[in-house]
């Protein structure tokens, strides 16, 4: 009996044994449970603060593309109608002069119908009988026969001007719409246009006004940076000049006595940069100088294009290869004029200045790299 109560009792610890196991386990499970639950929601967080960040700077760039075409369509639009005007003119012009001349050969057939009214019907023949002779008779004819060849010639001439004056008329019209057209469009562009530029600055103030997003920006313009450092030394890598084409240390010979790349003052410097509000601390790889939209951006040494193109946080950029590892950037341009593996010397157009990638209005941004290391400009320019 003993032994079986202790065998009972026995069963019973162990079940109470095995139960507080399954509840410790579970309880470890559910706490296991929402520290992973926990885990993922805070990746899911980081997550979106990441695409948040790349939101904003993606959309500056999608701004910054429709900014770029929409200007290139509103200047097609503008030389359109330039040319519209300009041919209207010129067709109002010829109309001007053919109704001239119109107006000179009516004046000419108006005296010929008056002399004919003042002779009368019978007067040509009573100059041709009232000749004394047979030559007098010959001569009046010869001339009745070149008066009425005038008449017949000033009839054809008024009837082809007249002609001529409708269809030049019609031109004019024709033009005349046209000019209104090509002046509509480009209105509507240009609202567009300004329209995107206005988003352009609503977006950048919300920026600024927002510490977390301003924060995020600097993020991303860092990424940029490193993305754009990655890409020199990949091109550093597979450098085609490398003293094939340059001697060796021609462009470090250089050093000091490089022009500038646009007309205009450095208006920010090389280096480390803390923010006044936010404390952020921030390396500047290059140098921005003040432009004006258009102003050429050029080549400040001898050197072959390895890059043109967007580039996520510069807008539109250039990147010269000058050998021995040598590369300078012009970034924020607007249109471009040289192509990968063309060769360019000092003072060569490369593109004009814009404000693609820019967060400040119009502007050149110039790098001088060695590899991926970002050098002063300044120290390099005259």
């Amino acid at each position: 009996m003993l032994a079986g109560t202790l065998m009972f009792a026995a069963i019973l610890g162990s079940g109470s044994a095995i139960r507080a196991e399954q509840q410790a386990e579970e309880s470890e499970g559910g706490l296991l449970r929402d520290l992973r639950d926990k885990i993922l929601d805070s990746r899911k967080r980081v997550g979106e603060h990441e695409e948040k960040e790349r939101e904003i700077f993606g959309r500056l760039e999608e701004i910054d593309r429709r900014v770029d075409a929409l200007t290139r369509e509103v200047a097609s639009a503008r030389r359109e109608a330039n040319s519209a005007r300009l041919a209207l003119a010129e067709s109002q012009q010829a109309e001007a002069r053919a109704q001239t001349q119109l107006d000179q050969t009516r004046k000419a057939m108006s005296k010929r119908v008056v002399g004919l009214y003042k002779t009368g019907e019978v007067g040509p023949l009573r100059v041709l009988f009232s000749s004394g002779s047979l030559p007098e008779l010959i001569r009046r004819g010869s001339f009745l026969r070149k008066l009425l060849e005038h008449d017949t010639q000033l009839v054809e001439r008024f009837k082809r001007q007249h002609l001529e004056l409708l269809a030049l008329r019609s031109e004019a019209q024709k033009r005349a719409r046209l000019r209104d057209e090509t002046a509509g469009l480009l209105a509507v562009r240009s609202t567009v246009l300004s329209s995107e530029r206005a988003s352009k600055t609503s977006l950048l103030a919300r920026v600024r006004s927002d510490r977390s997003l301003e924060r995020a920006m600097l993020v991303e313009l860092e990424r940029a940076a490193r993305a754009l450092e990655e890409k020199l030394v990949a091109l550093g890598e597979s450098s085609r000049l490398g003293g094939r084409d340059l001697d060796a240390g021609h462009f470090a010979a250089q050093k000091g006595k490089l022009p500038a790349p646009v007309r205009g003052a450095a208006v920010s410097a090389f280096g480390l940069v803390i923010d006044a509000e936010f404390h952020t601390e921030t390396f500047n790889k290059g140098i921005e100088f003040k432009a004006a939209l258009g102003d050429s951006i050029r080549a400040v040494a001898f050197g072959e294009v390895r890059f043109a193109g967007w580039f996520l946080g510069y807008g539109k950029i250039v990147i010269l290869d000058h050998g021995d590892q040598y590369f300078t950037v012009s970034g924020h341009l607007a249109d471009i004029y040289v192509e990968v593996g063309q060769t360019v010397d000092r003072g060569d157009t490369l593109a004009t200045a814009g404000e693609s990638g820019s967060l400040s209005g119009p502007s050149l941004y110039f790098e001088v790299r060695r590899g991926g290391e970002p050098l002063d400009p300044k120290e390099w320019l005259q």
